[in-house]
Order: C-alpha cells, then structure tokens, then sequence
C-alpha cells in the first residue's frame, strides 16, 4: 500500500523548527511491511496549497492513502479538515471520532480537533493532529482499519 505524507505547518515550511510529525508516521507506518511511504512533503497553513498537494498525491500520485499532519485545532490557520473536506468524494467521519475519543483519553483539548477522513477515487486521505505524541497514541489504533479499506475498495 502506497502512502504520501503531507505536514501541513507555516513554521516547519518556514524552517522555524523542525518537522516532527512526518518522522512519527514514518515510524508507526514502517511497523507494518505492506506500507510503503513514496512521497512526504511540507507545505504551508493555505487552504488552496493544502487541496492542490491532496489532488496532486490523489489524483496524479495514485496513492493508496495520504495522511496529513498538523492543521486540525482551533486556530483559524487550521485549515486542512476544510482543504480535505472540499477534495474528498465521501466522508469516513468515523475515523475523526474515533481519534478525538481516544485523545480525549489523554488531553481534554482534542474536543477542539477538526480531523477527518475520506476517499477521492480510490485514495483514502486521513488527518491527523501535528502533536508526534498525538500521532504516536492514535495512528496505530487504526492501522487496521486503513489496510481493511485498501483491500476491500
């Protein structure tokens, strides 16, 4: 299965600081021999560039699934659940339930996450919060679900 990684942050674009969602992806992904990672990339809080890199790694990549990190609280440069709503075919608004529950197990803030997910054609296109830690207590409990998806499409 095909996976592209897009972090969605003007301060790891900027090279404020370091990018350290992707790495954490890449971890829990390399977990699991039938993910391969093809594409990462790190993009700005723009609405416009969020929705052209999801086309673009949808659309012309063809990859099986995109994650996106960072971008889904409260501030109003979190942008990247509206960017994948307006790209997205069908909504999956399990996963992004799914995920605020289990963070809320750990922070009482992620009642304020935005995270969905969905398919455009045949990509299923995740967020995920731009917290590592986050990523580390949420990711692995759905790994299933995204290879279950990608076998039955």
């Amino acid at each position: 299965m095909n996976v592209g990684i897009i972090s969605v942050s003007d301060r790891a674009f900027e090279k404020v600081y370091e990018d350290r969602g992707i790495p954490e992806i890449e971890k829990i992904f390399s977990i699991d021999q039938d993910f391969n990672i093809l594409k990462k990339e790190i993009i700005p809080d723009d609405k416009e560039k969020i929705k052209n890199k999801l086309i673009e790694f949808c659309d012309q990549d063809n990859l099986d699934i995109v994650v996106t990190t960072g971008g889904t609280g409260p501030s109003i440069r979190d942008v990247t659940p509206d960017a994948t709503l307006e790209v997205i075919e069908r909504e999956f608004s399990g996963f992004g339930e799914y995920m605020r529950l289990e963070s809320f197990k750990y922070s009482k803030n992620a009642i304020l996450s935005r995270q969905t997910a969905g398919t455009r054609g045949n990509t299923f296109i995740l967020n995920l919060p731009g917290n590592p830690k986050s990523i580390s207590e949420i990711l692995p409990l759905i790994m299933d679900q995204l290879k279950h998806f990608i076998e039955k499409r």
